[in-house]
């Protein structure tokens, strides 16, 4: 088994300081269900970098993204909260609407899936890596996030030479776009072109037929034809499919909570596309005898137990061997259908060859998996070369990146707490100090205008 020439680098989000459980997002059963509970920012953050630091030890190329500024005070701003300085701007808007602060503090720019739609440089007109940072139009609270991500991005991936960027699509629920999360790329083994899989739950715009009842379907074809245009993918290496709209009333939120690819294999429900048909003989005619489908029957695992352990929100990891590791949320040893399933996935003829377990209870608790945490871009090694260094770990950078988190994280946190001015004062200076150590220059807007 030949091993990929030019392997992902996943970019996984640093939890911010104000990891809570507000419990903003409807149809993310694991968010609503811990709506209120207090959190652990300094416990979120740690479990994450552990997992970091053990893809590195696999051999996977390993980058990050740090959070977002939180509380937003430039919007809060913006919709009319004044005042002479932060604090007295957060103390008005925490009395006269704390709904909107807490929904400002969000800190879930953790869940980089979510932060752009990324293409290989194999698959675009101009030879460049193309990102397209998500709109996140069908939530407020993540739809914040939009410009702050792109201007992130912006600053890792930031040599034109290598790497195209695009602004968020207009912001409209008929243009939803939630980024890499409803977006697979398949490729072959030995890095040869192949398909981009863009996963939709309504079309936005035109009649719509088939769509959940219960939730909301957030990504758009609309959406997905736009970034497809503007990333200028080859002909017949973008493909377009339906998300089943009973699996979204189940609790199927995003695509990645239901099926994940890697190279050449693409692990999925029995229910998770209502084109399932049309999909395996696109990715044939891509890749040939090369491409490897892993159907998860209904009989072994429930679209329920698929949610409450989120098997399919497992990173699925390319070693340096050729091979395949499932990197798993704990989640999965407790639910026993998951379990099963991956066992099973692991007896039968595919590249999967072992599984990997982590605690990442703190993300889990509000809906996002080992999946949610990562932007997996693919980069040659001159690609690579051109990342901004601040960007890219080594155990080293880990271990100053975990002291500084026990420095500046509250250990816990409840909703309540958001309005607190001292919280602000303590993320600021955590996030200064986190610029100095990325050697990132000024990322935050407090930053430019302080």
């Amino acid at each position: 088994m030949n091993p990929s020439p030019a392997p992902d680098t996943n970019f996984d989000g640093l939890v911010g300081p104000t990891h809570n459980y507000a419990g903003m997002a409807r149809g993310n059963l694991a968010s609503e269900s811990h709506r209120g509970h207090t959190s652990s920012p300094r416990a979120a953050a740690l479990q994450g970098l552990r997992k970091m630091a053990a893809l590195i030890d696999l051999g996977i190329p390993q980058g990050i993204l740090p959070p977002l500024e939180r509380p937003n005070l430039s919007l809060l701003r913006h919709l009319g909260f004044a005042g002479t300085d932060d604090a007295t701007v957060l103390k008005r808007a925490w009395k006269e609407a704390p709904e909107l602060v807490v929904a400002l503090s969000n800190a879930s720019s953790m869940w980089t899936a979510n932060a752009a739609t990324v293409s290989p440089s194999a698959h675009c007109s101009d030879g460049r890596v193309h990102f397209t940072a998500a709109n996140l139009a069908e939530k407020f609270h993540r739809a914040t996030e939009a410009e702050d991500t792109a201007s992130i991005l912006r600053a890792a991936f930031h040599d034109p030479l290598h790497f195209a960027h695009h602004p968020p699509l207009f912001a409209h629920p008929a243009l939803g776009d939630e980024g890499a999360a409803n977006h697979m790329l398949l490729r072959t083994p030995d890095g040869r072109p192949g398909i981009e899989i863009f996963v939709h739950g309504r079309n936005g715009l035109g009649a719509e037929a088939a769509v959940p009842r219960r939730y909301p379907a957030r990504q758009t074809r609309a959406a997905s034809s736009a970034v497809a245009r503007r990333h200028g993918i080859h002909e017949g290496r973008a493909l377009l499919v339906r998300q089943n709209p009973e699996v979204i009333d189940e609790g199927v939120f995003h695509n990645d909570v239901i099926a994940v690819a890697n190279d050449q294999v693409l692990l999925y429900h029995q229910d998770a596309f209502l084109d399932e048909a049309m999909l395996l003989e696109a990715a044939r005619r891509a890749l040939g005898g090369a491409f490897v489908p892993v159907r998860i029957e209904r009989e072994l695992l429930s679209v329920p137990d698929a949610v409450r352990s989120y098997l399919f929100n497992s990173q699925l990891v390319t070693l340096p061997d050729g091979s395949m590791a499932l990197i798993t949320p704990e989640e999965c040893t407790s639910v026993p259908a998951a379990a099963e399933a991956i066992d099973w996935i692991l007896a039968h003829d595919n590249p999967i060859r072992v599984t990997r377990s982590f605690d990442l209870r703190q993300s889990m608790q509000n809906g996002g998996g080992p999946a949610c945490l990562r932007l997996r871009v693919p980069l040659t090694d001159d690609q690579r070369a051109a990342v901004h260094p601040g960007f890219l770990l080594d155990h080293e950078r880990i271990a100053r990146l975990e002291s500084w988190v026990r420095t500046h994280y509250r250990d816990r946190l409840s909703p309540n707490d958001l309005g607190d001015p001292k919280l602000l004062d303590e993320t600021r200076t955590a996030l200064d100090e986190l610029c100095t150590l990325l050697g990132a220059g000024s990322l935050y807007p407090f930053q430019r205008n302080g």
